[in-house]
């Protein structure tokens, strides 16, 4: 009985995530005059490989997936969204997030570059397709 509830559980929990945020006061007193200032912050943690949000950001600060990589030497097929905007050092000029007839995540990730346009296709957030000016890809 105890490993059905142990498999539930762990399959519940696969793909959770958390988001914190708050707020602070400070005040500061000079020359009788007090200035009062807010700062907020917040963090997301998943444990699922985080992915691009429409805004060209990756979707959690930190993940915690136990299948965490380093960073691939180059941009190849089978990185994950977030691993080439880390490689190309600059947010997409846009990216374009939908689903495929299969329930497949489908983004398109474009880079204006000097050469021309770039763009990068991916499938359940790992690179499958390159296509570049001059037909390559």
């Amino acid at each position: 009985m105890r490993l059905p509830v142990l498999i539930l559980c762990t399959a519940a929990l696969a793909g959770c995530s958390v988001d914190m945020g708050g707020f602070a006061f400070q005040s500061e007193t000079k020359n009788g005059v007090t200035t009062s200032t807010t700062t907020t912050g917040s963090i997301g943690a998943s444990t699922q490989e985080p992915v691009l949000t429409p805004e060209g950001d990756c979707s959690v600060g930190v993940s915690l997936d136990p299948s965490t990589r380093p960073l691939p030497k180059e941009i190849a097929p089978g990185i994950t969204e977030c691993e080439l905007v880390k490689l190309k050092a600059k947010p997409p000029t846009d990216v374009l997030i939908g689903e495929s007839g299969k329930g497949q995540r489908e983004v398109q990730v474009l880079y204006a570059e000097p050469g021309g346009r770039e763009l990068y296709l991916f499938t359940d957030n790992r690179l499958s397709r390159i296509v570049k000016p001059g037909g390559e890809g």
